[in-house]
Formats: C-alpha cells, sequence, structure tokens
C-alpha cells in the first residue's frame, strides 16, 4: 500500500496544506492537539473534495440516464442475440462506442478521488512514523500525534502492535474497538449506498450486463474495504466513512428527486406527484413540471409507471399539458375544440315516439 501511496506523492504537499489550513480554524475552537481539530480537518476535506466533484457527478447522472435511454435498443440486441453472448458482447460495445455512452461511469466519483485518498494516506502514514511531509512540521507532526478520535490516534491502524499503539498515546483495545466499528460502518454504509441504487434507482426490466456488474460490486466492494481497511489509519477510516455518507445522501437526493425512468423510485415519486397535484391543483416547482412535460413528450413510448401516472390524473379529472402544467379534463376538452378551430359537434336527430314513427306524415296541400 505504501508503494500505490507514493505514487500520488505529488498531491501530498496540496492536501496536508488543506488539511493544516482547516486545523488552523478548528484549533483556536476545540484546542490544537485535541482529536476535534484534526478529524474535522478531514471531514471538511472531504466535503470540500465532493463539492469540487459536484460537476463530475451531474455528468455521471447524465451518462447514467443516456444508458436508460438506450435500455429498449439493448433489449433488442439481447433478445436478438440471446444464444450468442459473445455476439451479444459485441453488439452492446458497439452501442456504446455509437451513442457515447459508457457503463462504467458510475465509477467516475470514485477514480477522481482516488489521488486525494492516497495522499491522505501517505501523510498519516509519515505522521505515524514520526516524519515531516508536505506542509506539516515538526510542531504540526506533534500535535497530530496527540490528537485522538475516541481513544484512538489519528494514525493509528488495527493492525497495529501494542507497542506502537502506546507509543502514540493509546492502548491497542481502544484502537482496534473504534477501528472495527468505524471499518464496520464504512462497509456497511457502502453496501446500502449500492442496495439502495440496485432496488430502487435501477429499471428492472432490461437485464444488462452493466445490471450485472453493478450487482456484482454491492458485495464485492463492501469485502474489499472491510479486508482493507483493517489496514487504513483512523485519519483515512475517517476520511473514507465520510466520503461514503456524503455519496449516500447524495444518491437518496437524486432517488426522490429524479428518479431512473421504469424503476421502483420512479413509480414511488410519480405516486407522490399524483398527490401533490390533487392537493394543491397545479404542478409546483420547475423539476416537477420538466419531469411531467418529459411524460408528456413520450406519448405512446412511456414506460408502465408513466401511463399510470397519466391514468392517475384522468381518474381524478385532469390531463398534463406538453409544458409540464396540468389542467382539468372538461378544460382541456375546451382547448382541442379552440384549436379546431371551434367546430359544432354534430347534432344528432331529435328522437321521435313510437306513436310518431307509425303515424304516416300528412300529404302537402298544393294551392
Amino acid at each position: 500500500m505504501d508503494t500505490i501511496a507514493s505514487l500520488f506523492s505529488f498531491i501530498t504537499t496540496p492536501v496536508s496544506w488543506v488539511i493544516v489550513q482547516f486545523h488552523s480554524l478548528y484549533g483556536a475552537i476545540f484546542g490544537p492537539d485535541s482529536g476535534w481539530a484534526w478529524g474535522l480537518s478531514i471531514v471538511s476535506l472531504v466535503v470540500l473534495i465532493r463539492i469540487c466533484l459536484i460537476p463530475l457527478f451531474v455528468k455521471q447522472i447524465k451518462a447514467t440516464r443516456g444508458m436508460q435511454a438506450l435500455q429498449p435498443k439493448m433489449k433488442a440486441i439481447q433478445e436478438r442475440y440471446k444464444n450468442d453472448k459473445q455476439r451479444q458482447s459485441e453488439e452492446m460495445m458497439k452501442l456504446y462506442k455509437e451513442t457515447g455512452t459508457n457503463p462504467l461511469s458510475s465509477c467516475l466519483p470514485i477514480l477522481a478521488q482516488s489521488p486525494f485518498f492516497f495522499a491522505l494516506y501517505h501523510v498519516l502514514s509519515a505522521i505515524a512514523n514520526g516524519q515531516t511531509i508536505g506542509v506539516i512540521n515538526q510542531s504540526l507532526l506533534e500535535s497530530a500525534r496527540q490528537a485522538h478520535i475516541f481513544g484512538a490516534p489519528l494514525a493509528a491502524k488495527f493492525t497495529d502492535s501494542a507497542e506502537k499503539a502506546a507509543s502514540l498515546g493509546a492502548s491497542i483495545t481502544d484502537v482496534r474497538i473504534v477501528t472495527a466499528v468505524m471499518i464496520v460502518m464504512m462497509s456497511l454504509s457502502q453496501f446500502y449506498t449500492q442496495r439502495q441504487l440496485m432496488q430502487k434507482n435501477v429499471d428492472l426490466s432490461v437485464k444488462t450486463p452493466f445490471m450485472q456488474q453493478q450487482k456484482m460490486l454491492m458485495y464485492i466492494f463492501p469485502l474489499i474495504f472491510a479486508v482493507m481497511g483493517i489496514n487504513f489509519p483512523v485519519g483515512v477510516l475517517v476520511y473514507w466513512l465520510t466520503t461514503n455518507v456524503w455519496t449516500m445522501g447524495q444518491q437518496m437526493y437524486v432517488i426522490n428527486q429524479n428518479p431512473t425512468p421504469g424503476s421502483k423510485a420512479q413509480d414511488q415519486y410519480l405516486t407522490r406527484l399524483v398527490k401533490h397535484v390533487t392537493t394543491h391543483g397545479e404542478v409546483k416547482g420547475r423539476g416537477k413540471k420538466k419531469i411531467v412535460a418529459a411524460i408528456v413528450a413520450k406519448g405512446p413510448d412511456r414506460n408502465d409507471n408513466e401511463r399510470k401516472f397519466i391514468t392517475a390524473l384522468t381518474k381524478q379529472g385532469m390531463a398534463a399539458q406538453a409544458d409540464g402544467s396540468v389542467i382539468k379534463s372538461a378544460e382541456a376538452t375546451a382547448d382541442a375544440d379552440a384549436a379546431s378551430g371551434g367546430a359544432a359537434k354534430r347534432q344528432q336527430p331529435k328522437r321521435q315516439t313510437k306513436s310518431q314513427r307509425q303515424t304516416p306524415p300528412k300529404p302537402s296541400s298544393k294551392k
């Protein structure tokens, strides 16, 4: 791991500088040698990095939406080459290339964070070994070595010996309890985030290799983090746990506000939207109007959730419009008549009674 981390040594100076700046702020509040000052500095580093990655996250969402738009074509390829897996994979790759989509786009935020993660690991390892690094001088080094988070030193690891823990001013029991709890929380948050994505925000009507990869990652990633976590210093565990919690919250927001078409989350969102429209008599919010407008624009290509939404509105006596608004069905009929030039409806002949039908018409009198 040290060899891998050293490859990112070019960014250790910026990372250490950011930590020191946050430490000077929190140190004035909690004390320069406290675990709160150093721990919150690492948390703030995560928040800063994730804010900077928001444009990349938006790009990731757009790429995911592009993948969803290809679902009908992907399903057609599966049906056509269901007995030839190699040809099926080749056609899938050809489709990705023609449309400019990337099935691995969900990994972009993790890849973008990797240099910062390994740089932080390198910084904390140097602190654990009593070495200055980046802008962390000797006085800051001593302060960081004295910082404890729930009794565990910032630079301590689960695999450290009792002597190493004692040299950092802690007991090996405290170190292992704190690191074990953080490793479990880190793995569970990773698993929940991936499980939430697979269960709620994926169109399950189409089985793709991408979906199978995501399902495998749901189980593999937490195991990888659990195994690797025993070699992570407490400060790195704080970093990774914070970024997992951020990712989980960010994903929950996206699922609730802009779910993937055809997913369980979309069905739940549109059910809430019907209740919203019924209560207020209109669609409030630009984001909601965009979603309604997109559903209207699809026409016959709507998925089951979207058809269910249109039907529910109709039962409530309302009709969705192209601009994302809704109007009462009677108003929709009047608008349609006005658009067609206001042509009068064909009048049905007045129904005659039985006696009138049996009585022959009187001959007209001639003058």
